[in-house]
């Protein structure tokens, strides 16, 4: 495991101790959650985008005029 010094506004560094403390982990917990999930949004993003770069639209078109032409189910109207 790596340490690493990070330099953050006192408004901030409040911030982060208040939430960490009312979800009851420590703020390296919390900050390390935090990286984690932003790292994964990242890579999802870029995931998605490679897979939308491959995606042929012609192909989606055609799948998309076999769906029937229906009202939609009780429940999902909204």
């Amino acid at each position: 495991m790596s340490t690493l010094s990070v330099r953050l506004p006192n408004s901030i560094h409040q911030h982060i101790k208040k939430i960490a403390s009312e979800e009851g982990v420590s703020i390296n917990q919390f900050i390390l959650t935090s990286v984690t999930e932003k790292i994964s949004a990242i890579m999802t993003e870029e995931y998605l985008t490679q897979r939308a770069e491959r995606a042929d639209r012609e192909a989606f078109r055609a799948i998309l005029d076999n769906v029937p032409n229906r009202p939609p189910l009780p429940g999902d109207e909204l």
